[in-house]
């Protein structure tokens, strides 16, 4: 469950998982290092799952077992939240590619 207010508004998105090991290890502390490039609350949800998880988690985010093909939400609230939103579905998309 979010710690953030329910009254804040959260931007969101989604993408889909495409790493055939779904988000293991490696890609996670991606995701994980990005997310904490931005000042915004940013959390994550699997397809599978109702909780949000806090993406600057590098543990929260491996114990979401998400799995290939799988839909990723993300959503931010803060400042740069667009920003913080856009840059995840981006690495999403790209595959965790640098």
């Amino acid at each position: 469950m979010s710690d953030i207010e329910p009254t804040v508004e959260w931007v969101s998105d989604a993408a889909v998982i495409q790493d055939p090991t779904g988000l293991h290890a490696r890609p996670a502390v991606k995701l994980t290092r990005l997310a904490k490039t931005f000042e915004a609350a940013v959390e994550i949800r699997a397809n599978h799952g109702n909780n949000w998880t806090n993406a600057k988690s590098p543990n929260k985010v491996m114990k979401l077992k998400a799995a290939h093909g799988e839909p990723l939400h993300v959503r931010a609230a803060g400042a740069d939240a667009p920003a913080a939103v856009a840059a995840l579905i981006d690495l999403l998309n790209r595959d965790f590619d640098d």
